[in-house]
């Protein structure tokens, strides 16, 4: 990816729009119905590609305005927009052809799908531009950033439905997954970066935060994002409680690989390079959707009320 302008607009993370799918899944579950056609092929595709272009604009608008705290990342310091002399005028061309090609497919989609992806790239303005600027703002910008997963996870949902709202409780389960992500994300940033003061001047949040704060943080997302899934888990369908050791011992191992040298954690597009990492989330998923098909009635007693005898 030689062209400055393509890499700025980093479409090696589209990857990352995977995160659309459990949406999809999740309203093919709970709403019935549902027609497997050409259009839902046609809406999934169209829906995929409107989200990319919205995720490339914030990506443009994010390496622009950062080129001045790049400068001082041990990596981020060999982006384009550090390292070559590039035109403002074509950036804000891209930044705004982009954004219109992925809200001209949003609204292809449907009213909701257009309000959502037009929220994402609001959300990526409200990130990364003064006077608010949230990356900068500790905690605040875990939070807002992974507000982006639940809005894929709405994206999902309503390229299947726009007549419904999923569960707050996967909602607020998938938001608190982001957040996790992220903080482990800044968590190994901060530890290959080593020196609390030059993390400071690559990332202005780094000056409050600390290991230790970044590691307590990331395990309340997680128990948060747990008990929120379980909550949807066990009221939709009691057979899939039994994915839930393996989605803690999930993000336990996410939990572990963060602390390994240059870990990919740091960049989640690239994290299909850990093997194991990636053994083990097919796995969860291939239990996930056996457990959908499945019916065990003991469980079921679970939900009893009442006492049971002995």
């Amino acid at each position: 990816m030689k062209n400055p302008y393509i890499k700025i607009a980093r479409p090696d993370h589209w990857i990352k729009q995977l995160f659309i799918i459990p949406g999809i899944v999740i309203a093919i579950f709970l709403v019935k119905n549902v027609a497997f056609d050409i259009n839902l092929i046609i809406r999934v595709v169209i829906g995929f590609l409107g989200t990319c272009f919205i995720a490339s604009a914030n990506y443009v608008i994010n390496e622009y305005l950062d080129a001045e705290f790049d400068k001082y990342h041990p990596t981020k310091k060999n982006r384009p927009m550090v390292t070559e002399n590039m035109n403002k005028k074509i950036i804000y061309i891209e930044y705004v052809a982009l954004a219109l090609l992925g809200l001209l497919c949003a609204y292809f989609i449907s009213v909701p799908f257009f309000i959502v992806d037009l929220t994402l790239l609001i959300m990526g303005i409200l990130y990364n531009v003064k006077p608010i600027r949230t990356k900068d703002i500790a905690f605040l910008d875990v939070l807002t950033e992974s507000i982006n997963n639940l809005l894929r996870l709405l994206l999902g949902w309503f390229i299947i439905t726009d007549k419904y709202i999923p569960p707050a409780s996967i909602m607020g389960g998938y938001w608190m997954c982001g957040a996790f992500l992220m903080a482990m994300k800044r968590f190994s940033e901060y530890r290959m970066i080593n020196d609390p003061k030059q993390a400071s001047l690559y990332r202005k949040s780094f000056a409050i935060y600390t290991e230790r704060s970044l590691l307590v943080s990331s395990v309340f997302y997680a128990l948060i994002s747990i008990f929120l899934c379980g909550t949807f888990l066990i009221k939709y369908k009691i057979e899939l409680v039994i994915c839930i050791p393996f989605l803690c011992l999930l993000f336990c191992y996410y939990l572990y690989i963060s602390f390994n040298p240059d870990s990919a954690v740091q960049k989640p597009e690239k994290l299909y390079k850990e093997k194991k990492l990636l053994v083990f989330v097919i796995l969860f998923i291939m239990l996930f959707v056996i457990l959908l098909f499945v019916d065990i009635p003991p469980l079921n007693k679970l939900l009893d009320q009442t006492l049971i005898e002995i």
